[in-house]
């Protein structure tokens, strides 16, 4: 049992050096290090908890805490009617239970009642447990339809920066992890107001999520550990200013807005396409690090959103509640399979992502 044990692990450490090989071998392709960091004073500006926001001397990065008295964010000077949004980002370490560092575009201070969203949160843990994260989308104020999907990462996000990138078109969404896709929604008709449509800003939020973020609320925010920091540099916004356009933007006025020049360089872009090679790194993503899809949920949805791709062998590994079968760990499954291979006098194949 202790050899089990040890070949296990062995093997997940050999599945995480096989995926961050194949990440540094695909920069080239994706192009995502081509990008162009602005400033801060370029094209953000302070959304709240200003004591708790600190700027670096070059201004090209920024850092958020969260304390017992507030936590701090910052937003986009412009908004964006279609964009790529993308920033290396470091996560607080040790306990960071009840927390929520939130990368996201939204128009809801602009459209109150049938706002757009789109968002990467990331969910603290207790200490010796890893972050998680989520992606989600909502369009025309569709908030009691849900679009989340959870997820593990195949490193610790407190460790040194990674890049989180969100790429919206007129056609598909892109959420990217360093240069990896892990999730793509493809424009459906059936839809309607559901895909984001109107213009966005971008924000980075830390805040006290105690309530819900941390296994349901169990845990909360302890801040004997506070402050909690998060810090975001490099920040790129790249897509269709609106602000350049119109001085304000309102319900009435969105419409006049003409992006397509705008709309051609980001649909035609690196991080807009996905390679058969880049589509079969987020198949692997999603059968190794997902453990909730709305998709999957038939408990909430007994039809599956039109945007949904169905694949049967992702299907067979969830529950009817979209959360993984097998105690809800992409490791033991894997761990599982690699057993019955054993039993089955198979030969042990290394790790390919």
């Amino acid at each position: 049992m202790r050899d089990l044990k040890y070949l296990s692990r062995i093997y997940y450490r050999l599945e995480v050096m096989m995926m961050v090989m194949l990440i540094v071998s695909w920069r080239c392709v994706l192009g995502l290090e081509n990008i162009n960091p602005i400033f801060f004073d370029e094209g953000l500006s302070h959304l709240f908890g200003e004591s708790n926001l600190i700027r670096s001397p070059d201004d090209r990065s920024v850092r958020l805490l969260l304390d017992k008295y507030t936590g701090s964010g910052f937003i986009s000077s412009s908004m964006y009617q279609h964009g790529f949004f993308s920033s290396l980002i470091k996560l607080p370490g040790a306990y960071t239970a009840g927390l929520v560092v939130a990368f996201y575009t939204s128009n809801g201070d602009v459209f109150v009642k049938n706002h757009d969203e789109l968002d990467i949160e990331f969910l603290g843990n207790v200490e010796g447990k890893p972050w998680r994260f989520q992606t989600n989308m909502y369009g025309n104020g569709s908030t009691n339809r849900g679009r989340e999907e959870r997820y593990r990462l195949w490193f610790d996000p407190s460790k040194e920066f990674h890049r989180y990138s969100i790429l919206w078109n007129p056609t598909k969404i892109i959420f990217w992890v360093d240069d990896v896709p892990i999730r793509e929604i493809k424009r459906k008709e059936e839809m309607k107001g559901d895909y984001p449509q109107k213009p966005m800003s971008l924000y980075a939020t830390i805040w006290d999520a105690s309530s819900w973020a941390t296994s349901g609320g169990k845990f909360g925010v302890e801040y004997t550990f506070s402050p909690f920091v998060s810090d975001f540099k490099d920040i790129a916004l790249d897509g269709c200013n609106v602000s350049e356009s119109l001085t304000t933007v309102t319900r009435d006025n969105y419409n006049n807005i003409n992006c397509s020049a705008s709309d051609q360089l980001l649909m035609t872009s690196d991080y807009s396409t996905i390679s058969p090679k880049q589509g079969a790194a987020m198949r692997r993503f999603r059968e190794r690090y997902m453990y909730y899809s709305y998709c999957y949920d038939t408990v909430r949805y007994a039809v599956p959103p039109p945007e949904c791709v169905i694949l049967t062998a992702e299907k067979d590994r969830f529950r009817d509640t979209g959360r993984l079968k097998f105690g809800g760990s992409h490791t033991k499954v894997h761990r599982a399979r690699k057993r019955r291979k054993r039993n089955r006098s198979t030969p042990v194949v290394s790790a390919e992502l």
